[in-house]
């Protein structure tokens, strides 16, 4: 709760048919110096909305007379302030994905942690608004509806960061504002290059948690044997060399958001222990014997299919569909080509500004160049053909040189280590998803130098140059199906 809220004067519905719970609500609420009313059916609660408003409806999912997503859509149809909190079942993760996509703001699971329901209340009575000590409830809640339909300053700065008019990219940024509001995780999904980063930057500078912590996080870098102290943080002792107790990324992102990228290439290992996490909104760092609770929105992102993953066997669908509460797509730069024109007077002001010179003028015949190129990379690739273009332009105009990347085809070596001549547009396929290319081929080298080292991982990485941390990495990556006696006797633990 920040500093700004009033807890005498905010008003919270709580709806339930148990009397011991509803008591139980009721009381701590209290306590903490809230104003609350009680229903025990959804008659009575949607009595009580006729006749008043409120700033945060707690509900039970399953009442006597019908469903507490009942009174979400109630709220959202009548564009209602208030903030609803789902009370559901312990694992019933249709319920809870299914209330969020219908606008609840958090959802809690029985049986309810109080520390953690005093959280979620206090984060969703949070009040945007200066402190009011004598301005009156009706125009406090009149103020407070207004403010929710559009972000705060730093989340506009954040907008603007993401450059492009064309319709697509104002319903990504149209649908940025809109999830912002909630706690629903958000999976990014757009090729490499595209923006994900700055798409989930925008998020969480619209939200309610704009001034805590952003953490962003690239899952494919981090050593599978590190991942779990580095996501829950560990214990003093907790392995060799641990001196005093560390955080991880939880707890740094602690009232904030977390953004995990590259999602897909977390080993399955993780994705359970990660599903837990989010799941029960508690961690369990390395060498605790407890669990503690955190206060975290999970956004994640990937340019892979993460349907397809699951149908593969390479990703949870538990967790994909706790995940994937709502997705934002951001389309490729071929398909918002009138978004070059802006895209690179951004671009060229930054370079210019960071190399100390004027800004380079962009000619017609340069932006024509540049929509017949495909650009595979999307904005990174754009960038970087115009930090070329302004390093060895020697006149005033921009030379744009094309980025020269061609991917190798499987069966195609590379023509520099042979003298050869560079490879023509015909003998290079060019494939749809270049990561997905990059990684089955590393998998079918590893595959092949596993078997020819008779499925020896310390042989086949020291063949491949590797490490043996390495090679473990990328079999566990790759989901590479070894003997379980391939590692040999002599190899390091």
């Amino acid at each position: 709760m920040t500093s700004n809220t009033l807890p005498n004067t905010v008003q919270i519905l709580v709806v339930d048919d148990e009397p011991d719970l509803r008591t139980l609500y009721e009381l701590t609420l209290l306590r903490e110096g809230y104003r609350v009313e009680t229903a025990e059916s959804l008659a009575q609660a949607m009595q009580h909305l006729s006749e008043r408003r409120f700033d945060v409806i707690i509900t039970d999912m399953r009442l006597p007379d019908g469903l507490g997503m009942e009174l979400i859509r109630q709220v959202k149809a009548q564009q209602r302030a208030e903030r609803c909190v789902v009370i559901t079942a312990y694992g019933s993760a249709e319920n809870a994905v299914e209330s969020l996509k219908a606008g609840a703001f958090d959802y809690l699971t029985k049986p309810v942690d109080l520390k953690q329901f005093r959280a979620v209340i206090a984060s969703a009575v949070q009040d945007p608004l200066p402190r009011m000590a004598v301005a009156g409830r009706a125009n406090a809640l009149q103020r407070r509806a207004e403010d929710a339909t559009k972000p705060p300053s730093s989340g506009n700065a954040a907008l603007r960061r993401i450059v492009g008019e064309s319709q697509c990219m104002r319903l990504v940024k149209e649908r940025i504002v809109k999830v912002a509001r909630s706690m629903a995780p958000v999976l990014v999904r757009g090729e490499s290059g595209t923006g994900k980063e700055l798409v989930a930057n925008a998020i969480h500078a619209s939200s309610h948690r704009s001034a805590n912590a952003f953490i962003a996080v690239n899952c494919s870098a981090i050593p599978e044997s590190l991942l779990e102290a580095e996501f829950f943080g560990a214990k003093k002792g907790a392995y060799t060399g641990s001196t005093q107790d560390r955080g991880g990324f939880f707890q740094a992102a602690g009232g904030g958001t977390l953004f995990l990228d590259e999602i897909g290439d977390l080993p399955l290992a993780m994705q359970s222990k990660l599903l837990r996490a989010i799941q029960e909104r508690c961690i369990r760092p390395v060498g605790s014997p407890q669990e503690e609770p955190v206060d975290v929105r999970i956004i994640s992102a990937t340019h892979k299919d993460l349907a397809a993953e699951v149908q593969a066997g390479r990703f949870r669908q538990d967790l994909y569909y706790r995940l994937n509460v709502i997705e934002i797509l951001i389309p490729p730069l071929r398909e918002r080509r009138e978004d070059l024109p802006a895209l690179c007077t951004v671009l060229l002001h930054r370079i210019a500004r960071e190399s100390g010179i004027p800004v380079p003028a962009l000619s017609s015949t340069v932006l024509d160049q540049l929509a017949r190129d495909p650009l595979p990379g999307n904005v990174r690739e754009l960038e970087n053909m115009l930090h070329r273009a302004v390093a060895l332009s020697e006149q005033d105009d921009l030379q744009i040189e094309p980025s020269g990347f061609q991917p190798l085809a499987a069966d195609s070596p590379p023509a520099a280590s042979t003298g050869a001549a560079p490879l023509t547009d015909d003998q290079v396929t060019i494939p749809s998803d270049l990561q997905s290319h990059l990684d089955t081929q590393e998998r079918e080298i590893l595959i092949q130098a596993l078997r020819e080292t008779g499925f020896n991982r310390t042989a086949a990485a020291a063949r491949l140059g590797l490490s043996l941390r390495q090679m473990r990495y990328r079999i566990a990556r790759l989901n590479i199906d070894t003997p379980h006696n391939s590692e040999s006797s002599d190899e390091p633990v």
